[in-house]
């Protein structure tokens, strides 16, 4: 069955991380993210799994360990991070897989599609480094450990 577009706490954890992640110049530490987006470390630590076997980030272990982005900013969208966690986000049309509708009209009047249509857009044109520019004019200073990000 197809899917309505949802943003699972998974995925906004991971879009929130990743970001936090590409602000910083030092190694960026699980506890630290967690504390920044109040998510849980256990979770966190999931999430960030997902990010590192589909290599948007690389990990070093150890006290002086963290992540790094793994590739140019300009390359990680937030399409490519929400499906990292949520897994490919395919447009099928109807949410019950018909090719013609019972009713003769559908009964959302088509609505699912185009916010699925819409959310998939919005996020593939929305990479990494444009929250990197933006933060720049931004007065909202996040603190990590020992780093201003």
């Amino acid at each position: 069955m197809s899917r309505v577009v949802y943003l699972s706490e998974a995925a906004s954890i991971g879009i929130h991380a990743m970001i936090l992640i590409a602000q910083s110049d030092i190694l960026v530490k699980v506890t630290d993210i967690a504390k920044v987006t109040g998510a849980s470390k256990n979770h966190l630590s999931k999430v960030m799994q997902r990010l590192v076997k589909d290599e948007l980030i690389k990990s070093t272990r150890g006290p002086s360990g963290g992540f790094v982005i793994n590739k140019n900013l300009d390359e990680i969208t937030l399409l490519d991070i929400y499906e990292s966690i949520e897994g490919k986000l395919l447009n099928t049309g109807c949410p019950l897989n018909r090719k013609i509708c019972p009713f003769g009209k559908c009964i959302t009047g088509g609505i699912m599609n185009k916010m699925t249509n819409d959310f998939i857009q919005y996020f593939k044109n929305q990479t990494l480094n444009e929250f990197i520019n933006n933060k720049k004019q931004n007065s909202n200073k996040f603190k990590l450990q020992n780093s201003k990000l």
